[in-house]
């Protein structure tokens, strides 16, 4: 075989190498964007979900904080008007006792007693 047939053998031998070689990195690379592309998805994914749980959670103590302040608002509104009636039994009774109630008040103050409940 002359050095000329030599390196023409050699030459493709190379070539054949190369394209091998390039095959499989190409190969190798789609693999590669791939799984990173599922990576995205998945952390994507996760993300969202996160999101969701979150928007949920506070929407749920936003629902929480408004009942917890409607009760509280009804106990006070409650308990002032319960110490509304009674300063005013007391007063009744005081101006009474020292004759200074009207006319129409002096037969009521004994019967007037606080009507809420306690």
């Amino acid at each position: 075989m002359s050095s000329h047939e030599q390196s023409y053998r050699a030459g493709e031998a190379k070539g054949h190498a190369q394209a091998t070689l390039s095959e499989k990195t190409g190969r190798a690379m789609d693999t590669v964007k791939d799984k990173a592309q599922a990576a995205r998805d998945k952390a994507s994914e996760a993300a969202d979900t996160t999101r969701d749980k979150a928007s949920e959670m506070a929407e749920s103590g936003r629902e929480t904080a408004a009942a917890g302040k409607e009760k509280t608002g009804g106990l006070l509104q409650k308990t002032g008007e319960q110490v509304k009636g009674m300063a005013q039994g007391a007063a009744d009774a005081v101006k009474h006792t020292f004759g200074m109630a009207e006319e129409e008040d002096k037969e009521d103050v004994f019967k007037k007693r606080d009507t809420t409940n306690y």
